[in-house]
């Protein structure tokens, strides 16, 4: 897998994961260029709003109007991350799987959103082995 964008989630959710958090990671793209990046800080910051995609959101700042951005995803957002999604009129989410958990996908596509899911097995066999090692904590993150 060559997507350098989807790479550099994939990085920020590794962070994550050597910080004892949970392995999702998310970064926000302009013209070839990323402008956020940001990974699940929950159980890092105590804080249940810290998913990847709102860490991102915040660490890019004001940027503006989102319509020329691009938001990647390791994980399918959920409701949570969608909604910010949704609210910013972000008009594309490229997620690297969404077997492990579907997420919201439908809302994002209700709302125009275009969603790619690339359905990485690295993205899958991360998450698996997380959810296998943590199952309390991940069905925390994922409001169980």
């Amino acid at each position: 897998m060559n997507d350098i964008f989807m790479q550099a989630a994939i990085a920020e959710a590794k962070k994550g994961l050597s910080e004892g958090g949970i392995p999702i990671g998310s970064v926000l793209v302009r013209d070839g260029q990323i402008i956020g990046r940001g990974y699940n800080r929950r159980v890092q910051e105590q804080n249940p709003m810290k998913h990847a995609e709102i860490d991102c959101l915040i660490n890019a700042g004001r940027v503006g109007s989102y319509k020329d951005t691009v938001l990647y995803s390791t994980l399918m957002p959920c409701y949570l991350c969608a909604g910010a999604v949704v609210q910013f009129n972000i008009p594309k989410v490229i997620v690297g799987e969404a077997r492990t958990f579907a997420g919201a996908e439908e809302f994002m596509r209700e709302h125009g959103v275009k969603i790619i899911n690339l359905d990485l097995q690295e993205c899958v066999e991360v998450m698996t082995e997380f959810i296998k090692e943590n199952p309390i904590l991940w069905n925390e993150d994922i409001g169980e």
